[in-house]
């Protein structure tokens, strides 16, 4: 092997040695969240050659557990204020803060083919509705806000059943233990297109807007497998991942 070929070589190696060994970042993701993450992880994978560890749940959670030195690299959250705070009080990235989707909420029936209208809700023999829980999920807050515009706050307070977050939520109207739920547009949809069940998209006037925050943790902060997701993120490519399923980006 002559010097230009060996110095070629190892050039080589060089370029391959990153990829084959990669890092790793532990990402804490809102679960309304679950299926684009599931798509964005694999193309940063194949980019970059660092892994993602996904933990799902909800963002009130999160933020409390991050508070407690959970072991985390990045946090996105279903909301702007969380990580916002997490920044003043020490436990992210100061200014790494960037929203990464803007999301819809949808009334949400497992049955399909039928024409949903929130009216429907009025009546006591409806069944059940589902939301997340307002206090730890920024779509439980919207739901909220959504019903209490609808004049519906009293009628469906008996009825109402509390997802932990909107994963949970979800799976109360698909397994038949609520008629109706309040959930996500991603969860239901792909390219803009319902794709199960039946839905009435709630306009977005009828709630806070549900912009959701990315932050780089300072647990994260020396951590190249973080940065350089945080930087995928905002990538042209993921970007156009996360509006296939179902969310807005800046």
């Amino acid at each position: 092997m002559n010097k230009a070929i060996r110095s070629l070589y190892a050039a080589l190696l060089l370029l391959i040695a990153p990829m084959a060994i990669g890092g790793e970042v532990t990402v804490a993701v809102a679960s309304n969240f679950i299926k684009p993450i599931e798509a964005v992880a694999p193309a940063f994978t194949k980019v970059t050659g660092h892994r993602v560890r996904i933990s799902t749940g909800s963002t009130g959670k999160f933020y409390a557990q991050i508070q407690r030195g959970a072991p985390f690299d990045v946090f996105l959250s279903a909301d702007e204020a969380r990580p916002a705070r997490l920044e003043d009080e020490g436990f992210a990235v100061s200014g790494s803060r960037f929203i990464y989707a803007i999301g819809r909420l949808v009334l949400w029936q497992a049955e399909t083919h039928r024409d949903i209208q929130p009216d429907a809700l009025r009546f006591a023999d409806g069944g059940r509705v589902a939301v997340a829980n307002p206090v730890t999920a920024p779509y439980g807050t919207a739901a909220a806000a959504a019903i209490e515009k609808l004049g519906l706050t009293a009628a469906l307070a008996p009825r109402l059943v509390q997802g932990e977050n909107i994963g949970q939520t979800f799976q109360f109207v698909a397994t038949g233990n609520a008629a109706y739920g309040f959930v996500a547009w991603s969860q239901v949809s792909q390219n803009g297109t319902l794709i199960r069940g039946s839905g009435w998209l709630v306009p977005a006037n009828m709630h806070p807007p549900i912009r959701q925050a990315a932050t780089l943790l300072t647990r994260g902060a020396d951590n190249p497998a973080a940065r350089a997701f945080v930087a995928f993120l905002k990538s042209d490519a993921a970007r156009q991942i996360i509006r296939q399923h179902g969310y807005d980006t800046e």
